[in-house]
């Protein structure tokens, strides 16, 4: 890989983490408690799962990327320089002609009510992803890769992702991440087959309780954890809200983060905040409680804030949370 370079910086590859997927605009009302119908001023913040966690991971010193397409549209060039100001690479997020970039509202009602509302019609651009686009020598040299349950809901979208992960050889690459990121209201078919096939190329699955009953039929959280780990993966993680964190290794280790407690704002961005801090860990090599900790509370330091993007911890506001927690 020795000859592929990162455009302007001379750098070499891989990627610490290259995402895959959905990239939008978020628009939250800036006062709380409000319902849609009576805001009347809304803040706009880059949103979509994987570009949150580029980001996330970016803030805490990684080096990333995101594979995703937008409209050809005002919206969608303030994506690319959001992501660029975060210090994220957009060369792979191209543009769909035709199709408008999406956009999300949110109702917030903390400390655990925040209905969404997508606007992603007559289809999202980053659905619009195609294999033939995707660079999977890029994708095969990233460290780590992630994509989601959405990439999975409709094709071509769907094809370019299988194949992406099919790219990266277990015994040649690093770590694969399955966001099973379950949106409901984005799927027409049943996802269960599609899950089955992606979690066969990934390393580690995460998802809250509900996601991982999705992909796997259980609702306890040990034997949904057990489950993803028969259909293929090394690590099991299995986000519980308000129970905190279990997280379960091929090799019999189990480690478990308790929640920590703030004042909730907007709790949509913490668990794209936790994956980004998830791959900065799994990155160092930290034993696997460590790695916990540190997302969960990276996840709740953005549950205490409006936004998603521009709420992401610095790597000395993770360690703060963690150090009055006592669980450095």
């Amino acid at each position: 890989m020795g000859g592929l370079t990162v455009t302007g910086t001379g750098d070499p590859y891989p990627f610490d983490l290259i995402t895959m997927g959905r990239i939008g605009v978020d628009l939250y009302p800036l006062r709380t408690g409000v319902p849609l119908a009576e805001a009347d001023t809304f803040g706009r913040f880059l949103g979509g799962s994987p570009a949150n966690v580029a980001v996330a991971a970016a803030r805490l010193g990684r080096r990333t990327a995101v594979i995703s397409r937008t409209g050809a549209d005002p919206f969608g060039a303030y994506l690319r320089t959001e992501l660029r100001g975060f210090g994220v690479d957009d060369r792979w997020v191209t543009e769909a002609p035709g199709l408008p970039t999406p956009l999300t509202f949110c109702e917030m009602f903390p400390p655990d009510r925040f209905p969404l509302y997508f606007y992603r019609l007559p289809k999202a651009p980053d659905l619009e992803i195609t294999a033939d686009e995707v660079d999977l020598e890029a994708v095969r040299a990233a460290r780590m890769f992630w994509v989601t349950g959405t990439g999975l809901s409709e094709e071509p979208s769907r094809t370019a992702t299988l194949a992406a992960l099919a790219a990266r050889d277990r015994e040649g690459a690093g770590t694969t991440v399955f966001d099973l990121d379950w949106r409901p209201m984005l799927w027409r078919e049943k996802p269960e087959p599609f899950y089955e096939r992606a979690l066969e190329h990934a390393t580690v699955a995460v998802g809250n309780q509900e996601e991982c009953e999705i992909a796997t039929g259980e609702s306890d959280p040990h034997a949904a954890a057990r489950a993803l780990l028969a259909a293929g993966v090394e690590l099991a993680v299995v986000k519980r809200g308000p129970e905190g964190v279990l997280a379960v290794h091929r090799d019999g280790t189990v480690a478990q983060a308790e929640p920590v407690a703030v004042d909730v704002v907007n709790g949509l961005g913490a668990g794209d905040a936790f994956g980004g801090a998830l791959c900065h860990g799994l990155l160092a090599g930290w034993e696997l409680g460590r790695v916990v900790r540190y997302a969960n509370a990276a996840g709740a330091i953005v549950a205490s804030r409006l936004a998603c993007s521009s709420a992401m911890p610095f790597p000395h506001e993770v360690e703060e949370v963690l150090g009055r927690a006592g669980a450095v």
